[in-house]
């Protein structure tokens, strides 16, 4: 049998009745949508699980280590001070830190008494923060040293905000100090949570220009998260049936110990592999930036068995002088999310490894986490397909006009079920722009085979994926056309070896104005987040080409302009 054959029949073995995955179906806002049988209620009944694990290893950050005994303590304790601060089901709390323990242990606690965890983007300047606030109106924010700084430039338009200080003794605005809050011996707070409230709001670009705050809800994380334990056994038990031998019950995946080299503001880290790790026992050795020879200490030091990054990380591995000086074997699995595999990739984990395989997981923080997941054999045999769809969700292409298309069409891609977010926040049209009679329009465009595995042949429109991170062409346009010499700006993706794709900026000048790359830049540095910066900038003489209807015409410029004359 192939491994199609075996991924088919493994499917079948973790889904069927009287199994933790069983498949049914529920209903949601008069919806009737596929569901698992015995799904937890929220976010706060799936910590409780984790907490089983004891004395097991959960969270390590350089010397620092806490146990699923410590982290429950420490969740339990921040759970009650929320909880004494006012902070009731509904309320946001906005967590603004790169990659420390104390954004899980917030999270966790900020869900267990129902509040909603509003996701702050690490890389944010102040103007982007404020715009995040004023959007999200949180009652409190937890903030580091860095994310302190940047609040202390806007701190006077929200007076009311509560601020918890994280690892900065003296920070810039009064505080409260994340330590004192761990008061010893407090009790996870008993509080009821309805399962299609807020759990999350995490911001993703939006063609505006500004970002939307997508709302997942406790339904649709818990959803998630049993798909990715769904796909997990479905796929060890595949390649356990690849190797001949037979089975009469799923085969559990090894318990992983995961680098998290991606930040937790998204939900390819958090959502994917923490969130769906924790319940599973998983131990996370967590990144405050990327750098590859510290990762493959890591690696080595903590015997990490599954790298969770954009591509462009693992072809750095893959790729470094240094490889091997260090001893990476204990590596099963090397992919991720945020970005698309590139086919050629996926052979190379397995060629240049020992036993690691490729993994990938398609999908965006509308729908809380995965669309689909492929991995080990089965990505080896359909290197350029994203995979098959995970179980909570319907799958469809349709076309402009909405038709649904056949088995090889290509289309806009369209799912439907648990995992999808509530809306957006603050953003009703764009809502019903994208979630239209249940069906989330994801923009983007493909086709799905015979097997229902999805392949991606063009990404939504205008979007730059630079190294797992979306940039929007309009937000960047928005802060080039604020500068007073530009008449005319577009921006586009430009290939890049190392990050997939990078910003580029083609710009005509009001006449007689004056300009260049250095400026700009300098420019953009106090309205853009460093990675949306374009690294490639075009100074043209003419004015921009146009269609008929008086738009730039991306495609065409992107096809004439040469990177290596850009400034």
């Amino acid at each position: 049998m192939s491994i199609l054959d075996h991924y088919q029949s493994a499917r079948h073995l973790t889904l069927q009745p009287g199994t933790l995955f069983e498949v049914g179906h529920t209903s949601v806002n008069g919806e009737d949508l596929l569901a698992y049988v015995n799904a937890p209620q929220n976010l706060r009944d799936m910590w409780q699980l984790a907490t089983l694990h004891g004395e097991a290893e959960y969270l390590v950050y350089g010397d620092e280590r806490w146990t699923y005994n410590r982290a429950a303590e420490d969740v339990a304790a921040v759970a009650t001070w929320l909880q004494e601060q006012g902070i009731v089901p509904g309320d946001r709390v906005a967590i603004a830190m790169r990659n420390y323990p104390e954004w899980m242990l917030a999270h966790w606690a900020i869900n267990a008494v129902g509040g909603v965890v509003v996701g702050m983007n690490a890389w944010w300047v102040a103007d982007e923060m404020a715009y995040a606030l004023n959007d999200s109106q949180p009652k409190l924010l937890i903030a580091d040293d860095r994310r302190l700084a940047a609040f202390a430039a806007i701190a006077g338009d929200f007076p009311d905000i509560q601020v918890v200080s994280v690892r900065e003794p003296e920070s810039p605005v009064p505080a409260t100090d994340w330590q004192s809050l761990l008061q010893s011996g407090a009790s996870l707070p008993t509080v009821a949570i309805d399962p299609d409230s807020e759990a999350c709001i995490f911001y993703t670009s939006g063609t505006t220009g500004r970002p939307k705050g997508a709302q997942l809800t406790h339904r649709s994380c818990v959803a998630n998260i049993m798909n990715v334990g769904a796909m997990g056994r479905i796929y060890a038990t595949a390649q356990t049936l690849h190797r001949g031998i037979e089975v009469s019950e799923p085969v559990a995946p090894p318990t992983v110990t995961a680098l998290i080299a991606t930040p937790l503001f998204h939900v390819t880290a958090n959502n994917c592999i923490v969130q769906a790790g924790t319940v599973a026992g998983g131990k996370f050795i967590l990144m405050y930036k990327w750098d590859p020879i510290e990762a493959m200490g890591l690696i080595q030091k903590e015997q990490v068995t599954t790298l969770s990054a954009v591509p462009m990380m693992t072809r750095e591995l893959l790729a470094h002088p240094d490889r091997e000086d260090f001893d990476l074997s204990s590596l099963t699995a090397m992919g991720g999310g945020g970005a698309a595999m590139q086919p050629d990739l996926v052979g190379k984990v397995a060629a240049e490894t020992q036993k690691a395989k490729p993994t990938q997981g398609y999908g965006m923080t509308e729908v809380s986490g995965i669309i689909t997941y492929i991995a080990g054999d089965l990505f080896l045999a359909f290197p350029e397909s994203a995979g098959p769809v995970v179980p909570t969700l319907e799958a469809r292409c349709v076309d402009h006009e909405g038709n649904v298309l056949g088995s090889g069409e290509i289309g806009e891609v369209c799912v439907r079920g648990t995992p999808v977010i509530k809306g957006y926040l603050n953003r009703p049209e764009a809502t019903q722009e994208t979630i239209v009679d249940g069906w989330l329009h994801t923009g983007d465009i493909g086709y799905i085979d015979d097997h229902g595995f999805i392949y991606l042949v063009d990404r939504a429109k205008d979007m730059i994926l630079r190294g797992g991170e979306n940039v929007y062409g309009a937000e960047v346009e928005n802060a080039i056309f604020d500068h007073p010499a530009v008449l005319e700006c577009v921006a586009f993706a430009v290939p890049d070896e190392r990050l997939g794709e990078e910003v580029g900026a083609a710009i005509h000048l009001k006449e007689g104005a004056l300009l260049d790359a250095a400026g700009l830049r300098e420019h953009l540095a106090s309205k853009l987040a460093a990675f949306k910066i374009p690294r490639y900038i075009w100074f043209l003489s003419e004015p921009l080409p146009r269609n008929a209807n008086g738009k730039f015409l991306k495609r065409e410029l992107k096809e004439v302009l040469d990177p290596a004359s850009a400034d």
